[in-house]
């Protein structure tokens, strides 16, 4: 249940209720559709406040800046996607959210599937991706949560098909695979530094490394560590 701002049940006499078809006019139907499901988790009763949906118009927003990145005033000039070959990094994003949001609609988790699409929205802007491959799927996994602005811009990529007839993509895990891990190196349980190592290599080539850096000969200074103990993928501690 939707309460009003004061928390209390939404009625004429309390003088709370909040009209759909004003925030409709402001903002648009899919951000009200979208700022209702961020609001908490399906099953609580969430407090309506109209400040904070301008973080799921400005979500909005930014996604469609993905394909129109130039803007006059108030109006997109020209579609700007094209038909390059994804980065690695932009297929992480993209298939760690394909993932998230799966596992999201399995536990009707529908607020934390839009921090997970924020988060790849702002992924994708920063990597200043406008790669087909990457952004069509993005449409695909958005399109139950926001029909409109995904319907419109899978039209604009010249689909004649309803987005909503597109099955929902499938992620991969070969790219959720890092290559590179930032290992903290500690001394007797104490962080001092990190190193960003190959994800393949074994203890004993992460140990040799460690031992030949030049911060670990400086905080061994001259000593033979008791023991040295790696825990591959997560951290190097060396007990002096």
């Amino acid at each position: 249940m939707i309460l009003g701002a004061d928390h209390e049940k939404m009625s004429k006499s309390l003088g709370n209720v909040v009209n759909p078809d004003d925030i409709v006019k402001q903002y648009g139907v899919d951000a009200l559709r979208l700022y209702e499901m961020f609001l908490g988790p399906l099953e609580q009763s969430k407090p309506w406040n109209t400040n904070g949906i301008t973080g799921v118009h400005g979500f909005l927003k930014k996604l469609w800046r993905l394909f129109y990145p130039t803007v006059q005033g108030d109006a997109s000039t020209m579609l700007s996607v094209t038909d390059g070959e994804p980065t690695k990094a932009e297929l992480k994003t993209l298939h760690k959210t394909i993932k998230k949001i799966a596992e999201d609609i399995e536990r009707f988790s529908f607020n934390t599937s839009i921090s997970n699409f924020m988060i790849c929205v702002n992924e994708l802007t920063d990597a200043k991706c406008n790669k087909r491959a990457i952004l069509e799927p993005l449409l695909i996994c958005l399109s139950p949560y926001a029909p409109h602005i995904t319907e419109e811009l899978w039209k604009q990529l010249g689909h004649n098909e309803s987005i909503s007839t597109t099955p929902f993509p499938i992620h991969n895990e070969e790219y959720l695979v890092d290559d590179n891990v930032n290992y903290p190196v500690s001394f007797n349980g104490k962080v001092k530094f990190t190193l960003e190592l190959a994800a393949t290599l074994t203890p004993q080539e992460v140990e040799a490394i460690v031992r030949a850096n030049e911060q670990t000969i400086k905080f061994l200074d001259g000593k033979e560590p008791k023991k040295v103990i790696v825990v591959p993928k997560k951290i190097v501690n060396m007990v002096v």
